[in-house]
């Protein structure tokens, strides 16, 4: 029983429907340049890494390493550290707010790199590729549930894909970086890629700068108790957003709010009934949560952690120019949410993550048929990965977007950190381990196998995603699952 003297008085506020009926203005471009462009890194990381084994593996790189122990073991932790990393940042996250902890998982993210470019041995190259994911996978909870609480219902879906889709834009920069960076014509063999994990660094600290004018979520705000502070944030936004069009000679009317939400600050929202939330009420979604989260592991470990190789050992393509074939496949990941993204909010959630789920594993497996069978070159594969990954990167996004929205405000960083870490642990991790073993042999039929295991994989989560995905375009996200802590409102199956 709560002490009389420590209850609190429960919050009626309409900060969620004033926030969903906002129009697009420069207020939501300034969030989505701070907290989204972080994805950039994160793709620059990984295909840096992918990019410079080789290098690494040279005598003279500065590291007695191999080019298998860079693609394996060392993405391996990477992977695990991000799984760590947004398990741990989740629960901050919820219980300390977004702002706070998305600048602290940055500055972790920035010194993992730092270190990883000083380092002198193996060890400490794993060591600081672990650091960097603990921090990249804070980032992965903390700015998803930030970006969905701030952005309107009905441009959700489209921005949520944008963002994460933005990790490719990070990969072509990486891909095209390296192949300048380990030309050693400008650099020495043990500088180069030195100087392009610090070039890191540089990007991430003018994200940092930025980041911090980003406000707090003002729904996070409403559910814990500081309602007052919500309502000034939005009255600042919707003054900006006003004063701006009248600037621009444009009338904004902003529709009245008459949806009210109450929250009883009382209620126990903590990792217990986050955790019964996620097994008792929602089920089916949590099945769908980690069929999305898995599907797009496998297919993405199935060909990017083991690109390079191939086309070393398969079309005798030297290892600083495998940049160029990346950068290709990067291209057009980046476009798949970007063209499509759209059609999330308009067409709909299932329609559009079946669509891609099983669409990019098909089109993986027609891509496996015609390796095996001797039909494809270098240019020709790099075209075909370009197709399978401008539809898996869509539904790839589409699973970070799932998992943020369905669940209550109260467990949503928990979630996106439970789906992304247990099926990223299960695909991210197993899956480097067991591709780079598959494609280092130089035997076709393993690289096959490595490509129709992440196929059916991804084929398998769409089927998931047909029957239970649910319908969330242009809902509040308060009507697509109430608040732990509100009174009293039933969930929507």
């Amino acid at each position: 029983m709560l002490d009389q003297d420590s209850v609190k008085p429960t919050v009626t506020t309409r900060v969620p429907g004033r926030l969903d009926r906002l129009p697009w203005s420069v207020w939501h471009t300034r969030i989505l340049i701070g907290l989204g462009s972080v994805w950039i890194l994160d793709g620059l990381e990984v295909t840096v890494v992918g990019n410079v084994a080789g290098r690494l593996s040279e005598p003279g790189s500065g590291l007695d390493i191999t080019s298998a122990q860079v693609t394996g073991p060392a993405a391996a932790l990477y992977v695990a550290g991000a799984c760590v990393g947004a398990l741990v940042f989740a629960w901050l996250t919820d219980r300390y707010g977004r702002k706070k902890l998305f600048m602290v998982t940055l500055g972790v993210y920035l010194a993992g790199t730092a270190l990883t470019a000083l380092s002198v041995e193996a060890w400490m190259f794993f060591a600081f590729r672990f650091v960097t994911g603990f921090g990249i996978g804070g980032e992965y909870a903390a700015i998803n549930s930030a970006i969905d609480e701030l952005m309107p219902a009905r441009f959700r879906g489209r921005v949520d894909l944008a963002v994460n889709g933005t990790f490719w834009a990070g990969a072509a920069a990486g891909a095209l970086l390296s192949v300048f960076m380990l030309n050693t014509a400008y650099f020495p063999i043990d500088v180069g890629w030195r100087l392009t994990f610090g070039l890191g660094v540089v990007l991430g600290f003018v994200i940092l700068l930025v980041r911090r004018h980003v406000p707090e979520s003002p729904r996070w705000l409403c559910l814990h108790g500081r309602a007052d502070e919500a309502e000034e944030l939005v009255d600042d936004a919707e003054e900006r957003i006003v004063e701006h069009a009248r600037e621009h000679g444009k009338k904004v009317e902003l529709a009245p709010v008459t949806q009210d939400l109450t929250i009883d600050p009382n209620k126990d929202a903590g990792l217990g009934a986050i955790a019964r939330t996620l097994v008792r009420d929602y089920p089916k979604r949590s099945v769908l949560g980690f069929a999305l989260f898995v599907g797009q592991a496998f297919l993405y470990n199935a060909i990017t952690f083991g690109f390079g190789s191939i086309l070393e050992k398969f079309y005798d393509v030297p290892s600083d120019r495998t940049g160029y074939y990346f950068a290709v496949i990067a291209v057009g990941n980046l476009l798949g949410p970007l063209l499509l993204g759209h059609l999330f909010d308009t067409v709909g959630r299932r329609v559009m993550i079946t669509t891609t789920y099983i669409g990019s594993g098909v089109l993986l497996f027609g891509t496996a048929w015609l390796f095996g069978a001797g039909h494809l070159n270098a240019v020709t594969l790099t075209a075909c990965w370009c197709a399978v990954l401008f539809v898996a990167s869509t539904g790839a996004s589409s699973a970070y977007l799932t998992v943020s929205e369905i669940f209550p405000m109260e467990a949503r960083a928990s979630a996106i950190a439970l789906f992304y870490a247990v099926g990223t642990a299960a695909g991210g991790i197993a899956g480097p381990l067991v591709f780079s073993d598959l494609t280092k042999t130089g035997v076709v039929s393993d690289t096959v196998l490595a490509f129709c295991i992440g196929a059916a994989l991804m084929v398998a989560a769409g089927l998931v995603a047909a029957f239970l995905a649910v319908r969330a375009e242009r809902r509040s996200l308060e009507d697509i699952a109430a608040p732990l802590t509100s009174v009293p409102r039933k969930a929507v199956p």
